[in-house]
């Protein structure tokens, strides 16, 4: 049995999530802890493309729009799309409707799979970090970075594999949501906890 995490307004948190409590929920319950599903690490990649240029409250407040507009996030299903259903996203209102990305996801969705799918992504991202999460132990905000060496490095190789919308800022904004660096602050209640 495993301890609830505790999620009140007035945790000591980094100072991105603000007190917006959809913000801070988000921050307290998934914002760095390690995700090991390859699906699941797709689709925060996919996500974090359509942050570009965004807010990442922005994409949250959607989050549950985008799901059902990209049928559950369905590498396998995404990777047939073409026009058709790309016209149908640039009319649905409740996502970001930005012809771009939404063809990025398609094309990401091929690549993933000629990756070899869940297991060969989760794989090939953790490889990049000996699966093991960096830690940052930043002490503020201002300390940490948008970008680094490793994050350049991905961003090439994914680009590389056929990905688009994954620029290095993308890439380590990803990375940090999904707990390959551990960038809580270390005054935050979730730094030893991630």
């Amino acid at each position: 049995m495993t301890t609830p995490i505790p999620t009140a307004p007035d945790l000591p948190r980094c100072d991105w999530c603000g007190s917006e409590p959809i913000y801070q929920k988000y921050h307290d319950l998934e914002w760095g802890v390690p995700e090991w599903d390859g699906r699941a690490l797709w689709e925060k990649l996919i996500l974090d493309g359509f942050q570009a240029g965004l807010s990442w409250i922005t994409i949250l407040k959607k989050r549950d729009n985008f799901r059902a507009a990209f049928e559950g996030f369905d590498p396998e299903r995404i990777a047939t799309w073409g026009e058709p259903q790309v016209n149908r996203l640039l009319q649905d209102k409740g996502i970001i409707r930005h012809r771009g990305k939404i063809e990025a996801t398609i094309t990401n969705a091929q690549a993933y799979l000629d990756l070899g799918g869940a297991d060969a992504f989760r794989d090939m991202m953790w490889a990049y970090v000996d699966s093991k999460p960096l830690n940052g132990r930043y002490k503020t905000q201002s300390e940490v970075p948008t970008s680094s060496p490793l994050s350049t490095q991905i961003s090439k190789d994914l680009k590389k594999a056929g990905f688009k919308f994954c620029g290095p800022t993308i890439v380590y904004a990803w990375m940090e949501a999904c707990g390959l660096f551990n960038n809580h602050l270390v005054s935050c209640h979730r730094h030893d906890q991630v």
